[in-house]
C-alpha cells in the first residue's frame, strides 16, 4: 500500500515558494503521491437549502488541479499527481482530455485521474453545464477520454458528444488511470464496469466492509479480475487520535487498499510548516 498525502487545498494560501516547499517535502519524506480536491468556484451558503450542506463555500481557496500540476510537475521528480476528484462533468471533455494529457507527458507520465460527479449544483451552474444528468454524461466522458488517449484519429458519436476524424497530439505515453470517487450503489457498479480504481469515503468499519464487499462483486460480474480496481483510503488526522495512527493504517492494508492519504486540513494547523511537521510526524508513527 502506497502512502500518500492530501494537498491541503483550503489552507495553504497562494505562496508560490510554500506551495512548492510543500510538494518537495511530500517528496523528500517519502510519500508516494499528491492528491487535489477541485473546486472551481464556491457558492454562498444560502444557495443551499434543505439537507445539502456545503462542506466548501465562496470563502474556501482552492488552486485549479492542472494548473497547479503544471507547475509541480517542474518542481518533482517521481511524485504522482492525484485529483481526487475532478468534477468532469461540469468540464469540456476533449480539454479535460487535452488537459491531463499535457500534464502527463510533461510529469513524465505521473497523472493519475480520478473523476466524480460532485455535489455543488452553483458550480455547474457557473460553468454553464447541466446539474441533472451528470451521472449519464460521465460513463460517456471516460469512454471518449480513452480513444481520444489511445487512437490516432477518433470519431465518436454519442449521445452528449460528436467527434469527426479528430485527434489530441501529442498523446500520452499509456492510458492515463482514471479513477472514479462516490459510494452510492450505482457509483459502485459504474466504477466497477469503467475505473482503474475507486476513493471510498468511509473510514474502516461496517459501512466500509460492506462497500467494498459489493465493489468486488460488481467487478467480477463486469468480467474484470477484483485487483484491476485499485482502493485508495483517506485518512483524516482531525479525526484519528494519534494512538490509532498506526492500527488504522494497518487496517487499510488488511482491508486490500492499494493506496492511502493523509489529509491534514481541519486539523488546527497554524501554518503550511506545520503541515509539512504533520506528515513527517505521520510518516514516522505509521512506518516505524
Amino acid at each position: 500500500m502506497e502512502l500518500g498525502v492530501v494537498f491541503p487545498q483550503t489552507e495553504i494560501g497562494s505562496d508560490p515558494i510554500v506551495i512548492r516547499d510543500y510538494a518537495q517535502a511530500a517528496e523528500q519524506l517519502g510519500y508516494h503521491h499528491l492528491l487535489v480536491y477541485d473546486h472551481v468556484v464556491g457558492g454562498h451558503p444560502d444557495r443551499f437549502q434543505g439537507a445539502l450542506r456545503a462542506p466548501y463555500t465562496h470563502e474556501h481557496p482552492f488552486h485549479e488541479p492542472f494548473v497547479l500540476f503544471g507547475y509541480l510537475a517542474a518542481l518533482t521528480t517521481r511524485l504522482e499527481l492525484v485529483t481526487g476528484v475532478l468534477i468532469l462533468p461540469q468540464r469540456q471533455t476533449v480539454l479535460v482530455a487535452k488537459q491531463a494529457t499535457e500534464v502527463d507527458v510533461l510529469s513524465g507520465g505521473r497523472l493519475r485521474l480520478g473523476v466524480g460527479i460532485g455535489w455543488n449544483f452553483v458550480e455547474y451552474e457557473a460553468l454553464g453545464q447541466p446539474f441533472q444528468n451528470r451521472a449519464a454524461r460521465i460513463t460517456e466522458q471516460i469512454r471518449l477520454l480513452r480513444a481520444l488517449w489511445t487512437e490516432e484519429l477518433v470519431t465518436f458519436h454519442g449521445r452528449y458528444h460528436t467527434i469527426d476524424r479528430a485527434a489530441i497530439l501529442p498523446r500520452p505515453a499509456r492510458p492515463i488511470p482514471i479513477w472514479m470517487g462516490g459510494t452510492a450503489d450505482p457509483v459502485l457498479r459504474r466504477a466497477a464496469r469503467l475505473a482503474d480504481g475507486w476513493f471510498p469515503q468511509a473510514p474502516p468499519g461496517p459501512e466500509l466492509e460492506d462497500q467494498l464487499a459489493r465493489l468486488r462483486r460488481y467487478v467480477r460480474e463486469a468480467g474484470r479480475p477484483e485487483d484491476a480496481v485499485g482502493v485508495e483510503g483517506r485518512f483524516t488526522l482531525a479525526q484519528i487520535p494519534e494512538a490509532q495512527w498506526a492500527p488504522t493504517v494497518q487496517r487499510w492494508r488488511e482491508l486490500g487498499a492499494t493506496y492511502l492519504s493523509v489529509n491534514t486540513m481541519g486539523a488546527g494547523l497554524a501554518s503550511p510548516q506545520a503541515h509539512i511537521d504533520a506528515i513527517r510526524r505521520f510518516k514516522e508513527l505509521v512506518e516505524g
